[in-house]
């Protein structure tokens, strides 16, 4: 599933920002750009969505500094700040689109799926390994000798623990990012998809879902595991 990383400092703008889009895409949240930074560095992201006016580092910096750094994702400012110079400044330093609140959440996400569109995301999500395919237009997972379709959850725990192979992702994290934070699933839901994920998936020998007792899960690749 796409992620988008969502910096705004506003709680309650952050928390409802998040609640519309999450159904459509995976949410990670920051409360500045400082933060936004930090997840940037660790995390796999698709697009940015900012505000402006943040404590420490604002969006404009932030974007400033991503550029620096060589990561080419979307970036959408979503800002209270509507003056002429505003938006000058926003796309001369990287911004790829602009909005005004308050919000019109239907035209947001119009947004969000032409940057997305532009960027090739959308269309483009799979991970290769070897011969294998995973491919997200049709949440499968595929080789030469077989192709199986997984159930949703089960395709994008598998995603995320290949995207990110020898990472260690506790339970909570996945449950986090798969179920989203406010979900009413606990972290034992996390232990039987991943255990229904491994009988599906055992004739692929090309990776590995692997335990870190205490810890949480880790994908290794090739034909020999730990």
């Amino acid at each position: 599933m796409v992620t988008i990383l969502i910096a705004e400092d506003n709680d309650n703008i952050r928390l409802l920002i998040s609640e519309r889009l999450r159904p459509f895409y995976t949410i990670l949240l920051a409360s500045d750009g400082m933060e936004a930074l930090e997840i940037l560095e660790s995390r796999h992201v698709d697009l940015l969505l900012t505000d402006v006016m943040m404590p420490g580092m604002d969006g404009f910096e932030l974007i400033k500094e991503i550029r620096r750094n060589g990561f080419k994702l979307p970036a959408l400012i979503l800002t209270a700040k509507q003056s002429f110079n505003d938006k000058r400044i926003g796309f001369s330093i990287g911004t790829d689109d602009y909005m005004t609140k308050p919000v019109n959440y239907e035209e947001l996400h119009w947004r969000i799926d032409a940057l997305l569109r532009r960027a090739d995301i959308t269309n483009a999500r799979k991970i290769v390994i070897g011969e294998t395919v995973l491919d997200e237009a049709t949440y499968t997972l595929s080789k030469a000798s077989c192709s199986i379709e997984l159930p949703k959850k089960e395709f994008e725990l598998l995603y995320k623990l290949l995207s990110y192979p020898g990472i260690i992702f506790t339970k909570s994290q996945l449950l986090d990012d798969i179920w989203g934070f406010d979900s009413d699933s606990s972290e034992d839901t996390v232990k039987t998809h991943i255990s229904r994920l491994r009988s599906r998936v055992s004739d692929f020998t090309e990776f590995q879902i692997i335990t870190i007792k205490g810890l949480g899960y880790k994908a290794v690749l090739g034909a020999s595991h730990e």
